[in-house]
């Protein structure tokens, strides 16, 4: 199945590739005035990302990707997309995150349900803008038929995949920042060249939208295999990108010591054996952020294991428990030697 994705990506990319933009085809594109202007457009529509918005079949120059380990959102559906300017193209370094060029978007929808029953419920856009990143939530209609700026966030009640009833959060500007920060800029965090197929990066360089595939790329695992795949590797991919855009230097939760990025490796600093910088009830009672062998007795599965205001991790952006991560990281730290 998850090859079938990726091939299909993959087509999406030289196909976007192959039609350009409205000056070459007459078919309808992005407004690069809207991305790259300073006013913050009040419809998601004013963009032109898509050529149906409802059924979110993108339009001329934007192209669809996906994550080999997702951020996990309340099980929502997440349907991502990056949009460049007509000319340009990705910048590859190492296998990190790809260099984006000014006048760049990357768009993500949230969605629950399945089939006819799917409805959109927020679309999150990063702008790439002349003075930097620029964070905007759009909230969707019950028509299903627009999305408008929600500066404030909001809040709506529904019914995860797992078949709990949620107050889910769609964040506000500010909040989208708290997430997007690193040294006190907006930056993406989702599209590292790790996180991404071979596939993909492979069509997207043939097309002419990335300068180069990166070579013996340390790629995180295909989230797919979670239940069987060998823990380590998932459980360190699922902190990365659940936990490290905070948990790193220069994150907005960097004064914790924890440093729970992928290329990190001391133990001390992803939090085996390490005493928290300052206990309260988020530790639930226990001395170590991993006690090797007790998951039970560590603080960081503890908090993965609480959906409560105050003991949750993360803070944003979850309003339920993850079941299937927090069974990789159990699994993880069961096995780790003292």
């Amino acid at each position: 199945m998850r090859r079938s994705v990726a091939l299909l990506l993959l087509a999406c990319a030289s196909f976007g590739a192959v039609l350009g933009h409205a000056s070459a085809t007459g078919v309808a594109a992005v407004s690069d005035a809207a991305v790259q202007g300073e006013s913050f457009p009040r419809k998601l529509s004013d963009f032109g990302f898509f050529a149906e918005a409802a059924r979110q079949v993108p339009a001329a120059g934007v192209t669809p990707y996906a994550l080999n380990t997702p951020l996990w959102s309340d099980g929502a559906e997440k349907l991502r997309f990056i949009y460049l300017p007509q000319g340009t193209q990705l910048a590859a370094e190492g296998d990190g995150l790809l260099r984006f060029p000014v006048g760049s978007a990357i768009i993500k929808t949230f969605a629950f349900g399945e089939g006819e029953a799917r409805r959109l419920i927020e679309t999150r856009v990063l702008l790439h803008r002349a003075e930097g990143w620029v964070a905007l939530p759009y909230r969707w209609n019950s028509e299903q038929t627009e999305a408008t700026l929600a500066l404030a966030g909001g809040r709506l009640d529904l019914v995860t995949p797992a078949g709990e009833a949620i107050s889910y959060a769609i964040p506000n500007k500010n909040q989208c920042k708290s997430c997007h920060s690193k040294d006190g800029e907006v930056i993406p965090i989702g599209p590292k060249a790790r996180n991404l197929s071979q596939e993909w990066l492979g069509g997207m360089a043939a097309a002419g939208l990335l300068d180069a595939v990166p070579v013996d790329a340390d790629s995180l695992p295909d989230w797919a295999t979670h239940a069987t795949g060998p823990a380590q590797p998932l459980a360190r991919a699922y902190l990365d990108v659940n936990c490290a855009h905070c948990h790193q230097p220069g994150g907005g939760a960097s004064n914790s010591g924890l440093d729970l990025r992928w290329e990190q490796d001391d133990p001390h600093a992803i939090g085996i054996m390490k005493r928290p910088v300052a206990a309260g009830r988020g530790a639930g009672g226990h001395d170590f952020s991993i006690l090797p062998g007790q998951p039970d007795k560590s603080i960081l599965l503890y908090r993965m294991d609480s959906a409560e205001p105050g003991v949750a991790m993360p803070e944003l952006g979850k309003a339920s428990v993850d079941r299937d991560g927090v069974a990789v990281v159990r699994r993880w730290i069961s096995e780790l030697k003292d």
